[in-house]
C-alpha cells in the first residue's frame, strides 16, 4: 500500500503533488491545512485523514488528532509531537492507541526515527516558500515486513 503524506500547506497545495501522490490509496496531513476546500483537493486523488495545527481556523471543525488503521497498521496523527519529549496528552494517546507510526507536522523539517518501536514521522512542509527553507513531502510504502520512507522536494 502506498500512502501520501504532507503536512503544513497553510492553504496552499503545490501543482506537483496530484503527480506526486498519483496512485496512492490514501493522504495522510500533519495540519496547518488552511481552508477546508485544500482537503477537497487532497480528496480528488485519494481518502483523506487530516488534523489540526495552530494557525488552523477552529471554525473549520478539523480533528486535534485522528488514528487511522491502514495495511494493518494503525497510524496516530497530531500536528504538534517532539519525539524525544512527549507531551502528556500524546504520550497518553500513544499508550492507548498503540499506533505503529505518528505522523505530525509543524517543525517544517522532516523526520523519521523509529523510537520505542513506532516511527514518528514528519513529512516536512509544502506550503510556499519562505525562509529558503526545502519544501517536502512523502510517500509511505506500507509493505509486509517493513514501512519503506521515500521523500521528495517540490
Amino acid at each position: 500500500m502506498k500512502i501520501g503524506v504532507i503536512s503544513d500547506t497553510h492553504n496552499y497545495l503545490d501543482p506537483r503533488i496530484p503527480k506526486l501522490f498519483s496512485g496512492v490509496e490514501h493522504i495522510l496531513h500533519g495540519g496547518d491545512i488552511g481552508l477546508p476546500m485544500l482537503l477537497e483537493e487532497l480528496r480528488q486523488i485519494a481518502p483523506v485523514t487530516a488534523v489540526m495545527g495552530n494557525t488552523d481556523d477552529a471554525g473549520f471543525g478539523y480533528r486535534l488528532s485522528a488514528t487511522v488503521e491502514l495495511a494493518g497498521r494503525k497510524f496516530l496523527l497530531h500536528h504538534i509531537v517532539n519525539p524525544q519529549l512527549l507531551s502528556d496528552d500524546v504520550q497518553e494517546m500513544v499508550s492507548r492507541e498503540k499506533p505503529k507510526v505518528v505522523v505530525f507536522g509543524h517543525t517544517h523539517k522532516p523526520f523519521h526515527e523509529t523510537i520505542g518501536g513506532i516511527l514518528y514521522f514528519n513529512p516536512g512542509y509544502a506550503g510556499k516558500s519562505r525562509f529558503g527553507m526545502p519544501r517536502t513531502v512523502a510517500l509511505l510504502h506500507l509493505e509486509k515486513k517493513e514501512i519503506r520512507v521515500a521523500m521528495f522536494t517540490l
